[in-house]
């Protein structure tokens, strides 16, 4: 299948707000998986001296697959970022261009790096070669077509507080699970009973290869399309959501459902300016918060339910 590339340049005084905000845009209409271009990071320690160059501004990279609701898709994105520019006083320029799914897989590889992002937990691509050291857990992972690598700061503080808070045993519940990474992760720190869910149909072929990779199969692994928690039921020790402020405050109620007195809820993908809003709406619920992080302008934090 071909893609259409949509990429939203902006200009905003805080881009972190404004980066999320576009991220969510895509979002709404279930394409999850946006690549984020921020000019002020510096490149990781392990890039190789041909590694892509650092982008010139602020952007956010959505890829629309090129079928029946392409259109739809446009017309639902160009009237949310119009609406944002209004509401947030954005400047941006959104701009398309037709990409080959093979050219597009290779080229954003050399992007991708064996890389830590835990205490012990290093994410390997799987057309890398990386040997770990002892006690260090590697996950091998492919994240396919416009899925995230593992390696942003929201992933990692998911991730590192996965290693803090899961017991071994623990059943396990990913909410959005992307390239199913933090399943990788809860397996590999031994987690027994694993369940993940996304909307989108790829996501969910995407994160099943990955765990196969990595030999997690069998009775233990449920993969569900659907929209957030809505395929679950039953009750989980811990349920992880790396998503985006305001759909982590729209799941709040169904968290508290699912899991058991005293499991844990892990989520990320807040911004620091709405960390006080998502801790106080936790707490509403009925959530005690048991820890916060913060990286790069990325909160995440974990709760215990009473």
């Amino acid at each position: 299948m071909n893609y259409i590339e949509a990429r939203v340049t902006f200009d905003h005084p805080d881009p972190p707000l404004a980066g999320d905000l576009i991220a969510g845009a895509f979002f709404d209409f279930e394409l999850q998986g946006v690549v984020v271009e921020d000019p002020q990071l510096e490149p990781e320690e392990e890039w190789a001296e041909d590694a892509v160059a650092r982008p010139a501004g602020h952007a956010v990279i959505g890829y629309l697959p090129e079928d029946e609701r392409l259109d739809l898709r446009r017309s639902v994105l160009e009237a949310e970022i119009a609406r944002l520019g209004n509401h947030i006083g954005l400047i941006y320029r959104l701009s398309y261009r037709a990409v080959d799914e093979q050219n597009w897989a290779e080229s954003w590889k050399a992007f991708f790096w064996p890389q830590k992002i835990g205490e012990r937990i290093v994410v390997k691509p799987s057309w890398r070669d990386y040997t770990g050291s002892p006690g260090e857990i590697v996950l091998e992972l492919d994240p396919g077509m416009a899925f995230g690598t593992g390696t942003h700061p929201t992933t990692a503080l998911c991730v590192q507080l996965i290693e803090r808070h899961l017991q071994p045993g623990d059943s396990f519940l990913d909410i959005g699970t992307g390239s199913g990474i933090l399943l990788l992760a809860a397996a590999k720190l031994g987690a027994g009973r694993l369940c993940g869910g996304d909307r989108d149909e790829m996501a969910v072929r995407v994160a099943a290869e990955n765990l196969r990779r990595n030999g997690i199969e069998g009775r233990r692994v449920c993969l569900a399309q659907g929209s957030l928690a809505a395929p679950f039921r039953g009750r989980f020790e811990v349920v992880a959501a790396n998503i985006l402020t305001h759909v982590i405050i729209e799941l709040l109620a169904d968290v508290a459902r699912l899991l058991r007195p005293g499991g844990r809820f892990i989520c990320s993908g807040v911004i620091d300016s709405n960390r006080d809003l998502v801790a106080g709406k936790m707490q509403d619920v009925g959530f005690e918060v048991l820890e916060i992080r913060q990286k790069e302008g990325w909160v995440a934090m974990a709760g215990k339910m009473a």
